[in-house]
């Protein structure tokens, strides 16, 4: 961490200067899924795209180019992906390779990742138990909850487990379950934390969207839960920059631009889905409040910050 420090520094003073580079990239490497989760639309696809581990070798390139030093590579899900006899560990090694600090993968935790070569994994968890289910299909809180703990058991001599964040989106259907969410998580001897996000509303998903002032409600909860040392990975600054009024978001100056986006049709973006589909004003997303207060020199999100993207 130390050696990326003078860099960090660079970045951040030639952002408070204008120059909008990324610091982090997020890489939609495939369509497939596993799942037909409600609020997305990849499982309707008759044709799913799936990049080969060369065309993902040269987005890594482009972004490293840019300025990025952190990858998240996301799909449809990502143990599906193949490219002949390789696998997700040889996209995260060639990201390594290249000169990435820190790689993150994203997963429903479906199929074992055990061994994973990633630096942290993020585990999407909209709920305990039923309320899981009911988002992403029966069984599937089951088989997450197996293949979370059989990862943490599979420590390998000598070696540190990457640690695992679990994601949760809440929306109207899953919003009664976050106090037992947050409890599951502390509980648990096999999750490190958990990042809370909001369901933003993309096109045919605005049924899902929260009513603004029960969303204000949920964020004092977690602050509260936060400073009592519930393992909220959200910071208390990132999480009020993330408050409704009059029906939009609190923070209007999210910088956005700080991660940039290739799809999994090879598309390119400088930020994220919520800009190119006109729902900024309703965003839900962590990143966008951690930004905004990453701008306004919060030392609680810069210290996270850090602390979250360091190398294994």
């Amino acid at each position: 961490m130390l050696r990326q420090l003078p860099y960090l520094g660079w970045w951040y003073l030639r952002a408070l200067l204008g120059r909008k580079a990324p610091l982090q990239s997020v890489i939609f490497i495939l369509d497939r899924c596993n799942l037909r989760c409600k609020h997305c639309s990849v499982y309707e696809l008759s044709n799913p795209r799936s990049k080969t581990l060369e065309q993902i070798r040269s987005e890594l390139e482009y972004c490293y180019n840019a300025g990025s030093r952190y990858v998240d590579f996301e799909g449809g899900e990502l143990y599906l992906w193949r490219d002949g006899d390789k696998t997700i560990d040889d996209v995260i090694d060639a990201a390594h390779e290249i000169g990435f600090w820190s790689v993150t993968i994203t997963t429903n935790a479906q199929l074992p990742f055990a061994g994973s070569h990633a630096d942290q994994v993020w585990v999407s968890m909209d709920g305990i138990g039923e309320y899981h289910d009911e988002i992403r299909g029966k069984g599937a809180f089951a088989r997450l909850e197996k293949n979370v703990a059989d990862f943490k058991r599979s420590k390998p001599y000598g070696k540190t487990l990457p640690p695992v964040c679990v994601n949760m989106v809440i929306n109207c259907l899953n919003e009664s379950n976050v106090e037992a969410a947050l409890d599951y998580v502390k509980a648990s001897p096999y999750i490190d934390n958990i990042s809370i996000n909001f369901h933003t509303p993309f096109k045919e998903t605005e049924g899902l969207f929260l009513d603004p002032d029960r969303r204000n409600e949920i964020i004092d909860l977690l602050i509260a839960r936060k400073r009592a040392g519930y393992p909220i990975m959200n910071t208390v600054p990132g999480l009020n920059a993330m408050r409704m009024k009059d029906g939009r978001t609190v923070c209007t100056d999210k910088r956005c631009w700080v991660t940039n986006f290739i799809f999994s049709d090879g598309s390119r973006s400088p930020k994220c889905m919520g800009y190119t589909h006109g729902v900024c004003d309703r965003c839900g997303f962590s990143m966008g409040g951690e930004m905004c207060s990453l701008f306004k020199l919060s030392p609680a999100t810069i210290a996270a910050g850090l602390k979250l993207r360091r190398r294994i």
